[in-house]
């Protein structure tokens, strides 16, 4: 039930909006206890939709039609990827005044450039800019402000009010797992959102809002990444694998009370070949295998490869030579027994890669990042997961 009413929200906005419906069916949806109704974030190249059902439910319908919009306008912009660096408080509400305007009906408290004395259709960094104080320094996570005097002689505001007003002001959506995107680059987080476009074109017949038709438009441009370079990317993210406690190393600061910290370092990647005939080509399975063993040869890492078609047909481990075998199986290709055994591995994989052509059935969701490495003529078979196309 706490589930419902996000998802008649959903339901409404692919009858009337259908870009943004289609657009927010590529997330994975986590409730969390919030005071914001929801949030949007990449977290490792996967985009997320974080919600509190009850106080979603508490907005009038079009105010949660007119969120949704303001979420997926955020991660088409890739707000949370851009954050780095900066004032949290001051690039979020930047963030929200870049995005407000054109969406109707949003629940009253929402910030619109008018209150800051600001003109409309700026960059979130224009706004940044114009706001926040230029001796906001030290604390970039919370606001920062001093009270020390200062010459407003070559600021980009027309005075202090908008920075007074920016101190005060809050945004209307979680912005709280933002940091989480710090995991995920930006030219990888591109890929991923070019994705999510694409499949929302097609599943709109290709109808596009107005106010989203330039941006979309940025999209559709071909990538300007090597695929090598979206591969690396994706291993990197999925290799940040965080930190364990342990017992065998003493804190230094608690010594014997308290576990120590111990990272995690090693990378188990499971990398799945579809072995029907249009992979099946030495040039592009070696320049797979080579690149795949190029990244992961710096650190330890275990890369299981799978081979596979309507089931697994072999298993091995990557060897030396730095290549993909040839693996004739015959039959109908299904995606998804990498996936049942990609969830039962121990220990479990950082990341699925799975190359293919995509014409096969596959799982309808996967909680493990993976990667959709395609042939040049091949699809994406669900919306869930990056693409990267091989180009050779």
């Amino acid at each position: 039930m706490s589930q419902r009413s996000l998802e008649n929200a959903v339901i409404r906005l692919l009858k009337q909006y259908p870009f943004y419906g289609q657009f927010l069916l590529n997330f994975h949806r986590q409730q969390v206890d919030s005071k914001e109704p929801l949030g949007v974030t990449i977290r490792g190249g996967v985009p997320v939709l974080t919600f509190n059902g009850s106080c979603f439910a508490k907005l009038q319908p079009r105010e949660q039609e007119a969120l949704l919009q303001h979420g997926v306008k955020h991660v088409l912009h890739l707000h949370m990827l851009r954050r780095k660096g900066r004032n949290g408080h001051d690039w979020d509400i930047a963030c929200d005044l870049a995005v407000n305007p054109g969406i109707e009906g949003l629940p009253e408290e929402a910030a619109y450039p008018a209150l800051f004395g600001q003109p409309d259709s700026l960059a979130a960094e224009e706004y940044y800019a114009r706001l926040t104080s230029r001796f906001d320094m030290g604390n970039l996570a919370g606001g920062g402000i001093g009270d020390a005097s200062r010459d407003v002689g070559g600021h980009a505001g027309p005075d202090q009010s908008g920075e007074a007003a920016c101190q005060r002001a809050s945004t209307i959506d979680s912005h709280a797992s933002w940091h989480e995107a710090d995991s995920t680059p930006l030219k990888l987080g591109e890929e991923v959102v070019r994705g999510m476009v694409n499949e929302a074109l097609k599943a709109a017949d290709g109808a596009v809002p107005p106010e989203l038709r330039r941006v979309v438009e940025g999209y559709l441009l071909p990538s300007p990444i090597p695929w090598k370079q979206v591969l690396r990317q994706f291993m990197a993210t999925a290799g940040r694998t965080g930190r364990r406690t342990t017992w065998s190393r003493e804190h230094r600061r608690f010594e014997h009370i308290t576990p120590g910290i111990r990272k995690n370092h090693k990378l188990n990647l499971l990398v799945g070949v579809d072995v029907s005939d249009s992979t099946n080509a030495g040039e592009l399975r070696e320049a797979f295998a080579r690149e795949l063993l190029h990244i992961a040869r710096g650190r330890e890492a275990v890369i299981t490869v799978i081979y596979a078609n309507s089931r697994i047909q072999k298993i091995e481990s990557l060897n030396g030579r730095g290549v993909v075998q040839s693996y004739h199986g015959g039959g109908f290709t299904d995606l998804r027994p990498l996936f049942d055994y990609a969830r039962i591995l121990q220990p479990r994989p950082a990341a699925v890669i799975y190359l293919t052509d995509g014409f096969g059935q596959a799982p309808e969701t996967m909680e493990i990042p993976t990667l959709w490495v395609l042939t040049r003529e091949g699809e994406r078979p669900v919306p869930w997961g990056l693409e990267l196309r091989l180009d050779i």
